[in-house]
C-alpha cells in the first residue's frame, strides 16, 4: 500500500498505454480509481477485469462532450468520490507531413487532446475547489516542447496542453489545487507502435541519450508523484519531461 490512502483519482484514456499503466500504479499506491475511456471492446474488457472490485469504477465517455463530461464528473464525485486527483491521458496522434495534414484531422486532434483535457480538468477542478484540495496531471509530450517532423497537428495540440497546464495552475492555486504535466518521450504504447515506423525508432534511439524507448510504468510513477499531496505539495505549473534525456541532448557519442 502506498500513499493513496483511499483517495479517488479519475484517469481518462485509462484502458491503454500510459493511462492503463497509471491506473495500475495508482491502485498499487492505494488510490481508488475511476477508469474512463471510449465505449470500445477494450473498455468492456476492463470492466471484466475489474468486476467485483470496490476500488475501481469503469465509465464510458467521449471527453469532447461537454455536457456528458460535466454530468459524469458530478456523478463520480457524489457517488464514488470525493475526487482528489485527475489524470488527463486520453489522446490521439498522427505523423503526417504538413502538406498531408488535413484541417479535419487537425481539428479532431485538437478536440480530443486539448478540449478534452480542458473539459475534464475544469469539471473536476470545480468539485475539488469546493474542498480546497486536489491535483491534476495532464499528459503532454516532448512533441509539444520541440518541433519534430510530421507533428504539426499533434505537436500543436500538446504545446497547447503545456500552456493550458500552466494557466490552470495559475488560476487554480488560490483554490488549493495543483496542476502539472508530464511530457513523455518515446514510450512503448499501442499508439506509438501504430504511428512510429522502423525509421522513426532508429531516429529516436539516435537522439535519446538513454538509447531506448520508455515503458508506460515509467510515466505512471511520475504521475503518481505529482498527484501525491505530501510528496509534491509545492509543485505546480511544472512540465516534467520523462524522455530518456531527449529534450536536453546535444551531440551524443555512441560506442
Amino acid at each position: 500500500m502506498g500513499d493513496g490512502q483511499g483517495r479517488v483519482a479519475v484517469v481518462t484514456g485509462g484502458v491503454s498505454g500510459i493511462g492503463q499503466a497509471t491506473v495500475s500504479y495508482l491502485l498499487e499506491e492505494g488510490w481508488r480509481v475511476v477508469v474512463i475511456d471510449l465505449d470500445t471492446p477494450a473498455l468492456a474488457a476492463a470492466r471484466a477485469v475489474f468486476s467485483g472490485r470496490k476500488d475501481v469504477r469503469v465509465e464510458a465517455l467521449d471527453v469532447t462532450d461537454e455536457a456528458r463530461v460535466d454530468r459524469l464528473i458530478e456523478t463520480i464525485d457524489q457517488s464514488f468520490g470525493p475526487i482528489h486527483g485527475v489524470v488527463n491521458s486520453a489522446g490521439i496522434a498522427a505523423d503526417h507531413h504538413l502538406f498531408n495534414t488535413s484541417a479535419a484531422l487537425f481539428r479532431k486532434i485538437l478536440d480530443v487532446n486539448v478540449i478534452g483535457t480542458f473539459l475534464v480538468g475544469r469539471a473536476a477542478a470545480r468539485k475539488m475547489a469546493e474542498r480546497g484540495t486536489g491535483a491534476i496531471v495532464n499528459i503532454a509530450s516532448i512533441s509539444g516542447l520541440r518541433g519534430s517532423k510530421g507533428r504539426s497537428a499533434y505537436g500543436a495540440s500538446k504545446g497547447a496542453v503545456v500552456t493550458l497546464t500552466q494557466v490552470m495552475a495559475n488560476d487554480l492555486a488560490e483554490h488549493g489545487l495543483r496542476v502539472n504535466a508530464v511530457a513523455p518521450g518515446p514510450i512503448e504504447t499501442p499508439m506509438v507502435k501504430a504511428v512510429h515506423t522502423d525509421a522513426d525508432r532508429e531516429l529516436y534511439h539516435r537522439f535519446t541519450p538513454m538509447n531506448r524507448y520508455g515503458e508506460p510504468r515509467e510515466i505512471a510513477s511520475v504521475v503518481a508523484f505529482l498527484l501525491d499531496e505530501k510528496r509534491a505539495s509545492y509543485v505546480t505549473g511544472e512540465i516534467i519531461a520523462v524522455d530518456g534525456g531527449y529534450r536536453g541532448a546535444g551531440i551524443i557519442v555512441r560506442d
